[in-house]
């Protein structure tokens, strides 16, 4: 192929979009071939012959004064291996086999589906790939970045050089491909990128599987394929549950400050698996979710602005061990969730951030690219490439690091395009209403790929507005997203509010602890008590009760019964089972001394562990969590005595439970409660049990009921109330 004078210049510039066009090995129009090579620093240059291939040697001449190098061959007209034995200015010499003489890595189909928005593994074609191409072991690398002018890889391979391995453009793709012989995991490396207006930019790699740990910011070759699974019957026995009719208690925990060493360090993944693993069960959790594990620049971000969407967090060790932890967890029979963060993306100029030089993960719009809440960017949801590079990673999780559960931050800020925006501030849709479009059919997209592609495994939104059919099959109407669950951000704020009030002042607010019972048929809500809600001066949940420090355990006791036994799922943050009396703090571990010390903490923290236990073992409580028949209050309008009472059952009717909450600190005895079942009924947890740290006031085992009909019940029974307490009594 013969280089015009353009061509050479562009080369040399290092401005070409093609390099491969003219680099490598060519057959020349009037027979022969020809080998040019591109190398600085080199003296000199020799194209050998690959392995046992009888081909001529082709040495190769500088042209010019440039870095150019060129060979012909004119008896030789068949393409063949060869290496190039390259002698540097130092007199070092090296023999690799030639970066342009490979074909391109990723195929016309793969460009295809990903430009329309539809390659849901596009993670084992972009990115870095280590892999043995023709013998030869290297890495491919791949980035998508349709408006820059030239794009190279540079890394600790080539002396972070971006003349080394210009990447050619793959048609209108607006992929760049090339593969580095000699390259492999562990390698160090970031895309250098010309734009358009001549900025150079060094990117890191959007699809990169590990990092540096920051500040460094580089890119690391790395194989997420290497790990030998051992959770097979975990994940095939996932897939035959309904997950909306199993048990679901959750343990949401922040991996860095969960428990520290004793230098203040936190643990890598593999460290924390043991530790962890023994907690959870002792504890009777089913799941732990995983605050944000992608990698993130910013520590106190808590992982909300990832930097690295395809890339567990390098501060905890390397994304094989991220997969022991999660193993080791599925061994032990408890599932993973992580939280997903779709919504947007940090401005770091290293990262996403206008990747080729122009706004192409962001929306170009500031009314629709920017978030005035956290000052970052928001992706581009109507772009064909951006919503396939977000779905895939929702995928990419669950397929390779086999979660349980992606819980979807921020859902509403995705949701409405005048989300924390004033008038002039936004843009209406193209029917005139406040919906970004474009963000719901990813979600409902998402939400279809996940859940076909890994049965079982679920989502949850964290979706604080009244937006209708969030757990609604997305095709029961075009506003349905498809999550599996929704957190019921209302119950979560009424009952924290209600429990805050001074004992006098609930008998005048008993609505709001009871309010999330009139639209519990319109989700499948699930019940959280978050990081979100110990952090930013609101105070931890135990210095939110009313009272001296017992009525606060006893309250917290209250509370989580409440949490637990009502209908919905529920996720406690790390913590709040021992009471901790400090705000969650990001550098430091939880309050694990007070549990040496306070013999209050330590009841709290049994009352917690029985409380999963006795859920766990009763499907009464969570089989019918999203039925009409599962939950029925008893009686909830005794306002003068903040008494309330209801009923859990399994959808066939056979498991039966009663639960009664006392939030007064005054004792209740001969106090007369509808029963809808005759028979003795046992008193299987009591909150004012002295284990738990309570005064053992009680029902001396449970009540049988009497022929009186009471609360539309026609059995009922006298019992007493302790103070500020949760009971549950089971029908024998």
């Amino acid at each position: 192929m013969t280089l015009s004078d353009a061509d050479f210049e562009a080369i040399t510039r290092g401005t070409h979009a093609s390099p491969h066009d003219f680099l490598g090995m060519h057959r020349q129009g009037d027979g022969g071939l020809v080998v040019r090579a591109f190398l600085p620093l080199a003296k000199g240059v020799v194209a050998v012959p690959a392995g046992s291939v009888s081909k001529s040697v082709i040495p190769l001449r500088r042209i010019g004064d440039s870095d150019l190098f060129e060979g012909l061959a004119d008896q030789e007209n068949e393409i063949f291996p060869y290496d190039l034995a390259i002698t540097w200015g130092s007199g070092e010499q090296w023999r690799t086999r030639d970066p342009f003489s490979f074909k391109p890595t990723i195929g016309k189909d793969d460009l295809f589906l990903f430009n329309q928005g539809n390659e849901q593994r596009i993670y084992n074609k972009l990115g870095s790939h280590a892999r043995t191409i023709d013998g030869v072991a290297g890495t491919s690398f791949a980035v998508w970045a349709p408006n820059a002018r030239r794009v190279s890889v540079v890394g600790d391979f080539n002396g972070w050089d971006g003349r080394h391995h210009p990447m050619r453009l793959l048609g209108q793709s607006g992929v760049w491909e090339i593969f580095a012989p000699g390259c492999g995991v562990g390698s160090h490396y970031k895309f250098q990128i010309l734009t358009e207006d001549g900025r150079i930019l060094e990117k890191t790699d959007p699809f990169g599987f590990f990092f540096e740990i920051a500040p460094k910011t580089a890119s690391i070759v790395w194989d997420n394929q290497r790990f030998d699974w051992s959770d097979g019957d975990w994940i095939s026995h996932r897939a035959q549950r309904d997950p909306q009719t199993q048990p679901m208690s959750v343990y949401e925990m922040h991996l860095g400050s969960w428990q520290k060493q004793e230098k203040g360090e936190s643990y890598s993944y593999k460290e924390l698996a043991g530790r962890l693993v023994d907690y959870v069960r002792k504890m009777g959790f089913t799941h732990v979710e995983f605050m944000p594990v992608a990698e993130h620049a910013y520590y106190p971000s808590w992982g909300y602005q990832v930097t690295g969407f395809y890339a567990p967090t390098s501060r905890y060790g390397t994304p094989d061990t991220l997969q022991f932890l999660i193993n080791a967890l599925h061994q032990a029979g408890i599932g993973v969730i992580i939280d997903w963060v779709p919504a947007h993306f940090p401005k770091d100029d290293w990262a996403l951030a206008n990747f080729d030089g122009t706004p192409l993960f962001e929306d170009s719009d500031p009314q629709r690219g920017e978030h005035p809440d956290w000052g970052t960017a928001i992706f581009d949801y109507g772009r064909p490439e951006v919503r396939n590079y977000i779905t895939a990673n929702a995928h990419f999780w669950c397929d390779l690091f086999h979660v349980d559960g992606l819980r979807v931050d921020a859902v509403a800020s995705m949701l409405y395009l005048d989300y924390s925006r004033g008038d002039g501030e936004w843009t209406p849709n193209i029917h005139g209403g406040n919906e970004n479009l474009d963000a719901v059919d990813l979600l409902r997209d998402a939400n279809h790929v996940v859940q076909s592609e890994f049965p079982g495994v679920v989502t949850i939104a964290e979706e604080s507005t009244a937006w209708p059919g969030v757990t609604h099959k997305t095709t029961s109407g075009n506003k349905a997203l498809g999550f599996t669950f929704k957190w019921d951000m209302g119950w979560m704020n009424d009952t924290l509010k209600y429990f805050q009030y001074d004992y006098e002042d609930r008998q005048n607010h008993q609505d709001e602890l009871t309010f999330a019972s009139v639209y519990r048929d319109q989700e499948a809500y699930f019940l959280p008590l978050s990081h979100d809600e110990v952090v930013h001066e609101k105070r931890s949940l135990l210095n939110r009760m009313p009272g001296d420090e017992r009525q606060q355990f006893a309250n917290l006791r209250a509370l989580y019964g409440y949490q637990w036994l009502y209908a919905g799922k529920q996720l406690l943050f790390m913590g709040g089972e021992l009471g901790q009396s400090e705000e969650w703090n990001h550098d430091e571990q939880i309050d694990w001394a007070c549990l040496e010390s306070g013999s209050l903490a330590c009841g709290l923290q049994k009352w917690v562990s029985d409380l999963n236990a006795l859920y766990r073992k009763e499907p009464a409580f969570w089989a019918g969590d999203y039925s009409t028949q599962g939950f029925y209050w008893v009686d909830c309008s005794d306002n003068l005595n903040s008494v309330v009472s209801f009923v859990r059952q399994n959808p066939e009717g056979n498991r039966c439970a009663l639960v009664v909450m006392n939030l007064t600190p005054i004792l209740h005895d001969g106090y007369r409660i509808g029963l809808p079942r005759r028979g003795q009924w046992f008193e299987a947890l009591n909150s004012d049990s002295e284990y738990y740290g309570g005064d053992n006031n009680g029902n001396c085992g449970g009540v049988e009921s009497q022929e009186i009909v009471w609360h539309n019940q026609p059995w009922s029974s006298e019992f007493i109330l302790p103070p500020l307490s949760c009971s549950v009594y089971l029908n024998a």
